[in-house]
């Protein structure tokens, strides 16, 4: 019976950054989770939610000749920028690429595997093996085929200090980091072995409109003024708690004849080709919202914002600059 990938083990969300006793920590990178395998040379590259990238990303695929046969990884693709930040909208706009055009943005924008387990090895099954096990097979598999671009190992530590270190890397990019149980299989679709902790920070943004109506706002669309003092679209967040909203409502003002978003389209998500019904406010009410560290080349937070607390003590002016990410 031929192998198949099994499906991606998943993690649960954490709210403390600590290492538990019995766990290795791994940085968590802003890319696409993949898993690929080879075997007879035929290349299988998936994405978590089974589709198939291969024609996307042919350096991947050229790569895996580095590999033994019949071996598989789980890992994640990424892409870098010049300045070493993680360049997630290349990576994205790299999916509908094929042929030549998936030719010449592997060039310009190369994408990286960054390999952080094993799941099978010279065709022996890995995945009931302990995660310590795993990672030592994952090491010396690196080491002895001296795999180079566009292969990448993870880190791994067992040191709280380093983990720690790791967190203070949001401006290249890293979300935060994975803790995961040093005696544990690898359980495909499954969750509880693996512990994720996403870095987040409380900051503020402008409200320029709502979903929802005044009087009943859903959630708030936020601005931040640029260096040209133009008021550009941030982000947005996640659906209101009914009282926030109700706190919320009281403290806005219909957009009078001018409002800098007139005649603006917002999609209802990062990347998403949906459209919103928005209703403009008059860009007054400066709030305090719960944001990771995902960027897009714009500045623009790329996930929902997590409702924190009106700030009517602020004004617009006390609102930070947009800034994009550095590179």
């Amino acid at each position: 019976m031929p192998w198949t990938l099994p499906e991606p083990m998943l993690t649960t969300a954490v709210p403390r950054p600590d290492l538990p006793p019995g766990f290795a920590g791994e940085p968590k990178w802003d890319g696409f989770r993949a898993l690929v395998s080879v075997d007879a040379g035929q290349v299988v590259l998936r994405s978590r939610r089974g589709s198939e990238m291969g024609p996307a990303f042919p350096e991947i695929v050229v790569g895996t000749g580095q590999l033994p046969d019949q071996t598989a990884l789980d890992g994640e693709l990424v892409v870098w920028d010049a300045a070493g930040r993680l360049a997630f909208e290349r990576l994205q706009n790299r999916l509908a690429r094929r042929g030549a055009g998936a030719a010449r943005a592997a060039g310009e924008w190369p994408a990286h595997f960054v390999a952080f387990d094993v799941l099978r090895l010279s065709g022996t099954e890995t995945t009931g093996w302990p995660y310590r096990r795993r990672r030592a097979a994952l090491e010396s598999l690196f080491a002895e085929r001296s795999l180079s671009a566009p292969w990448a190992l993870c880190p791994s530590t067992t040191d709280p200090d380093t983990v720690r270190e790791w967190l203070t890397w949001g401006s290249v990019g890293l979300e935060g980091v994975v803790f995961k149980r040093l005696d544990d299989v690898y359980r495909p679709a499954a969750r509880g072995g693996w512990l994720k902790y996403k870095v987040r920070e409380t900051t503020e943004g402008i409200v320029g409109a709502v979903t929802g109506s005044l009087a009943g706002p859903r959630t708030l669309l936020l601005g931040r003024y640029d260096a040209a003092g133009r008021l550009a679209h941030v982000g947005r967040t996640t659906t209101l708690p009914r009282t926030a909203g109700a706190a919320v409502a009281g403290l806005l003002t219909a957009a009078a004849p001018g409002h800098p978003w007139t005649g603006w389209s917002f999609s209802a998500g990062w990347g998403s080709r949906e459209t919103l019904h928005v209703t403009l406010v008059e860009p007054e009410l400066v709030v305090e919202v719960g944001v990771d560290v995902a960027r897009d080349a714009s500045g623009r937070w790329r996930h929902p914002a997590r409702w924190h607390r009106g700030r009517p003590d602020l004004t617009p002016a006390d609102v930070p600059r947009l800034s994009t990410p550095p590179r």
